[in-house]
Protein backbone atom coordinates (compact mmCIF):
# COMPACT_ATOMS: atom_id res chain seq x y z
CA UNK A 1 0.00 0.00 0.00
CA UNK A 2 3.05 2.56 0.77
CA UNK A 3 4.71 1.89 -2.41
CA UNK A 4 0.80 2.36 -4.53
CA UNK A 5 0.46 5.91 -2.49
CA UNK A 6 4.00 7.21 -3.43
CA UNK A 7 3.54 6.17 -6.92
CA UNK A 8 -0.05 7.90 -6.85
CA UNK A 9 1.80 10.99 -5.39
CA UNK A 10 4.95 11.16 -8.02
CA UNK A 11 2.16 11.10 -10.63
CA UNK A 12 -0.12 13.68 -8.77
CA UNK A 13 3.25 15.94 -8.44
CA UNK A 14 4.41 15.97 -11.53
CA UNK A 15 1.55 17.13 -13.08
CA UNK A 16 0.87 19.93 -10.07
CA UNK A 17 4.45 21.40 -10.33
CA UNK A 18 4.41 21.42 -14.65
CA UNK A 19 1.10 23.20 -13.77
CA UNK A 20 2.02 25.27 -11.86
CA UNK A 21 5.36 26.22 -13.72
CA UNK A 22 3.14 26.33 -16.67
CA UNK A 23 0.36 28.95 -15.30
CA UNK A 24 3.30 31.76 -14.71
CA UNK A 25 2.66 32.21 -18.69
CA UNK A 26 -0.82 33.38 -17.97
CA UNK A 27 -0.73 37.02 -19.26
CA UNK A 28 2.58 36.50 -20.92
CA UNK A 29 1.81 34.53 -23.73
CA UNK A 30 3.53 35.76 -27.17
CA UNK A 31 0.19 35.69 -28.58
CA UNK A 32 -3.23 35.98 -27.04
CA UNK A 33 -4.70 32.64 -28.36
CA UNK A 34 -1.09 30.81 -27.25
CA UNK A 35 -1.36 32.29 -23.81
CA UNK A 36 -5.08 30.89 -23.65
CA UNK A 37 -3.84 27.84 -24.60
CA UNK A 38 -1.05 27.03 -22.26
CA UNK A 39 -3.02 28.34 -19.26
CA UNK A 40 -5.74 25.52 -20.23
CA UNK A 41 -2.88 23.20 -20.44
CA UNK A 42 -2.38 24.31 -16.66
CA UNK A 43 -6.06 23.99 -15.95
CA UNK A 44 -5.36 20.06 -17.30
CA UNK A 45 -2.74 19.49 -15.38
CA UNK A 46 -3.97 20.73 -12.52
CA UNK A 47 -6.67 18.80 -12.73
CA UNK A 48 -5.17 15.84 -13.25
CA UNK A 49 -3.35 16.39 -9.98
CA UNK A 50 -6.39 16.52 -8.30
CA UNK A 51 -7.68 13.40 -8.92
CA UNK A 52 -4.19 11.48 -8.34
CA UNK A 53 -4.30 13.44 -4.84
CA UNK A 54 -7.85 12.48 -3.89
CA UNK A 55 -7.22 8.61 -4.46
CA UNK A 56 -3.81 9.11 -2.37
CA UNK A 57 -5.84 10.38 0.37
CA UNK A 58 -8.40 7.90 0.19
CA UNK A 59 -5.44 4.95 0.34
CA UNK A 60 -3.51 6.79 3.20
CA UNK A 61 -6.56 8.26 5.30
CA UNK A 62 -5.70 9.60 8.82
CA UNK A 63 -7.27 13.18 7.73
CA UNK A 64 -5.02 13.26 4.45
CA UNK A 65 -6.77 15.11 1.58
CA UNK A 66 -5.41 16.96 -1.91
CA UNK A 67 -4.60 20.08 0.20
CA UNK A 68 -2.35 18.93 2.56
CA UNK A 69 -0.52 17.01 -0.21
CA UNK A 70 -0.40 19.95 -1.83
CA UNK A 71 0.69 22.57 1.01
CA UNK A 72 1.22 21.12 3.54
CA UNK A 73 4.51 19.14 2.35
CA UNK A 74 7.93 20.00 2.20
CA UNK A 75 10.08 19.92 -1.02
CA UNK A 76 11.70 16.45 0.17
CA UNK A 77 8.67 14.84 0.11
CA UNK A 78 7.65 15.47 -3.18
CA UNK A 79 8.44 12.80 -5.91
CA UNK A 80 7.78 14.93 -9.17
CA UNK A 81 10.72 15.14 -11.53
CA UNK A 82 13.46 17.62 -11.53
CA UNK A 83 12.48 18.76 -14.90
CA UNK A 84 8.94 19.55 -14.61
CA UNK A 85 10.28 22.26 -11.39
CA UNK A 86 12.90 23.94 -13.75
CA UNK A 87 12.20 27.62 -14.38
CA UNK A 88 9.91 28.40 -17.15
CA UNK A 89 12.80 29.86 -19.37
CA UNK A 90 11.62 31.23 -22.59
CA UNK A 91 9.22 30.51 -24.90
CA UNK A 92 11.03 27.88 -26.87
CA UNK A 93 12.06 25.92 -23.11
CA UNK A 94 8.60 25.98 -21.79
CA UNK A 95 7.63 24.36 -25.37
CA UNK A 96 10.32 21.95 -25.42
CA UNK A 97 9.53 20.66 -21.88
CA UNK A 98 5.99 20.42 -22.22
CA UNK A 99 6.82 18.00 -25.49
CA UNK A 100 9.03 16.06 -23.84
CA UNK A 101 6.54 15.78 -20.78
CA UNK A 102 3.63 15.01 -23.06
CA UNK A 103 5.26 12.64 -24.93
CA UNK A 104 6.13 11.05 -21.67
CA UNK A 105 3.01 11.06 -20.26
CA UNK A 106 1.02 9.41 -23.32
CA UNK A 107 2.87 6.67 -23.14
CA UNK A 108 2.90 6.27 -19.16
CA UNK A 109 -1.11 6.97 -18.92
CA UNK A 110 -1.53 4.70 -21.85
CA UNK A 111 0.17 1.76 -19.87
CA UNK A 112 -2.02 2.73 -16.58
CA UNK A 113 -5.70 2.23 -18.77
CA UNK A 114 -4.30 -1.43 -17.89
CA UNK A 115 -3.23 -1.12 -14.62
CA UNK A 116 -4.24 -3.67 -11.84
CA UNK A 117 -5.87 -0.59 -10.03
CA UNK A 118 -8.52 0.06 -11.31
CA UNK A 119 -8.46 3.78 -9.90
CA UNK A 120 -5.23 4.48 -11.22
CA UNK A 121 -6.29 3.39 -14.94
CA UNK A 122 -9.54 5.47 -14.15
CA UNK A 123 -7.38 8.70 -13.76
CA UNK A 124 -5.51 7.97 -16.78
CA UNK A 125 -8.17 7.04 -19.41
CA UNK A 126 -9.83 9.86 -18.69
CA UNK A 127 -6.47 12.43 -18.79
CA UNK A 128 -5.54 10.70 -22.11
CA UNK A 129 -7.76 13.06 -23.94
CA UNK A 130 -5.82 15.89 -22.61
CA UNK A 131 -2.78 14.79 -22.97
CA UNK A 132 -3.18 13.98 -26.63
CA UNK A 133 -4.45 17.24 -27.08
CA UNK A 134 -1.04 18.56 -25.20
CA UNK A 135 1.19 16.35 -27.19
CA UNK A 136 0.07 17.71 -30.55
CA UNK A 137 -0.01 21.15 -29.26
CA UNK A 138 3.62 21.17 -28.49
CA UNK A 139 4.64 18.94 -31.45
CA UNK A 140 3.29 21.39 -33.80
CA UNK A 141 5.37 24.21 -31.85
CA UNK A 142 8.21 22.33 -31.88
CA UNK A 143 8.11 22.22 -35.66
CA UNK A 144 6.85 26.14 -35.69
CA UNK A 145 9.87 27.14 -33.59
CA UNK A 146 12.57 24.50 -35.39
CA UNK A 147 11.49 25.17 -39.09
CA UNK A 148 10.88 28.84 -38.78
CA UNK A 149 12.91 31.77 -38.35
CA UNK A 150 17.14 31.84 -37.50
CA UNK A 151 15.95 33.05 -34.20
CA UNK A 152 13.40 30.53 -33.49
CA UNK A 153 15.65 27.47 -34.19
CA UNK A 154 18.30 29.35 -32.15
CA UNK A 155 16.44 29.29 -29.05
CA UNK A 156 14.81 25.42 -29.87
CA UNK A 157 18.22 23.97 -30.42
CA UNK A 158 19.48 25.99 -27.31
CA UNK A 159 16.40 24.66 -24.96
CA UNK A 160 17.41 20.80 -26.19
CA UNK A 161 20.89 21.36 -24.34
CA UNK A 162 19.61 23.05 -21.18
CA UNK A 163 17.01 20.27 -20.85
CA UNK A 164 18.62 17.37 -22.36
CA UNK A 165 19.87 16.16 -19.03
CA UNK A 166 16.50 15.91 -17.28
CA UNK A 167 15.52 13.37 -19.72
CA UNK A 168 17.22 10.15 -18.18
CA UNK A 169 15.14 10.30 -15.33
CA UNK A 170 11.71 9.88 -16.76
CA UNK A 171 12.48 6.42 -17.76
CA UNK A 172 14.85 5.84 -14.35
CA UNK A 173 12.38 3.69 -12.33
CA UNK A 174 11.98 3.81 -8.69
CA UNK A 175 11.37 1.13 -6.21
CA UNK A 176 8.19 2.58 -5.52
CA UNK A 177 7.31 2.55 -9.58
CA UNK A 178 8.66 -1.07 -9.64
CA UNK A 179 6.33 -1.92 -6.80
CA UNK A 180 3.19 -0.48 -7.88
CA UNK A 181 3.80 -2.56 -11.68
CA UNK A 182 4.89 -0.08 -13.95
CA UNK A 183 8.28 -0.63 -15.81
CA UNK A 184 8.86 3.11 -17.00
CA UNK A 185 12.14 2.06 -18.70
CA UNK A 186 9.69 0.13 -21.49
CA UNK A 187 8.26 3.32 -22.19
CA UNK A 188 11.96 4.92 -23.72
CA UNK A 189 11.75 3.25 -27.38
CA UNK A 190 8.62 4.39 -28.26
CA UNK A 191 9.03 7.54 -26.55
CA UNK A 192 12.52 8.48 -28.92
CA UNK A 193 10.76 7.41 -31.84
CA UNK A 194 8.11 10.10 -31.72
CA UNK A 195 11.32 12.46 -30.71
CA UNK A 196 12.47 11.48 -33.89
CA UNK A 197 9.83 11.85 -36.09
CA UNK A 198 8.99 15.68 -34.91
CA UNK A 199 12.73 16.38 -34.58
CA UNK A 200 13.23 15.78 -38.05
CA UNK A 201 10.49 17.51 -39.23
CA UNK A 202 11.02 20.45 -36.96
CA UNK A 203 15.29 20.39 -38.47
CA UNK A 204 16.52 19.52 -34.74
CA UNK A 205 19.48 17.51 -33.81
CA UNK A 206 18.65 14.75 -31.67
CA UNK A 207 19.59 15.01 -28.05
CA UNK A 208 22.91 13.74 -27.26
CA UNK A 209 24.22 11.42 -24.51
CA UNK A 210 25.00 13.95 -21.63
CA UNK A 211 25.27 13.61 -17.86
CA UNK A 212 21.73 12.85 -16.31
CA UNK A 213 20.39 14.75 -13.65
CA UNK A 214 18.33 12.62 -11.25
CA UNK A 215 17.03 12.18 -7.62
CA UNK A 216 13.37 14.06 -7.90
CA UNK A 217 11.19 11.14 -7.97
CA UNK A 218 13.18 10.15 -4.72
CA UNK A 219 13.01 13.07 -3.26
CA UNK A 220 16.42 14.80 -3.82
CA UNK A 221 15.52 18.79 -5.63
CA UNK A 222 16.62 21.90 -6.80
CA UNK A 223 16.07 25.34 -5.33
CA UNK A 224 13.30 25.46 -7.86
CA UNK A 225 11.14 23.14 -5.88
CA UNK A 226 11.11 25.52 -3.06
CA UNK A 227 10.78 28.64 -4.93
CA UNK A 228 7.67 27.75 -6.01
CA UNK A 229 6.80 25.70 -2.89
CA UNK A 230 7.65 28.96 -1.44
CA UNK A 231 5.20 30.71 -3.67
CA UNK A 232 2.42 28.06 -4.25
CA UNK A 233 1.64 27.50 -0.57
CA UNK A 234 2.16 30.71 1.37
CA UNK A 235 -1.28 31.25 2.13
CA UNK A 236 -2.15 27.74 3.63
CA UNK A 237 0.85 28.12 5.99
CA UNK A 238 0.30 31.73 6.71
CA UNK A 239 -3.02 31.01 7.75
CA UNK A 240 -3.61 27.14 8.70
CA UNK A 241 -6.81 25.96 7.62
CA UNK A 242 -8.31 29.03 5.51
CA UNK A 243 -11.02 28.63 3.90
CA UNK A 244 -12.73 30.85 1.19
Amino acid sequence: MSALIDYTLHLADNALILGHRNSEWCGHGPVLEQDIAITNISLDLIGQARNFYQYAALLKAGGSSEDTFAYLRDAHEFKNCLLVELPKGDWAITILRQFLFSNYQYLLYRQLENHRDEQLGAIATKALKEVTYHLRWSSEWIIRLGDGTEESHTRIVKAVDDLSPYIGELFEPTPYEKSSGVDVSLLAKDWMKKLQEVFEEATLPIPGKVNQQTGGKQGKHSEHLNNILSEMQYLQRAYPGAEW
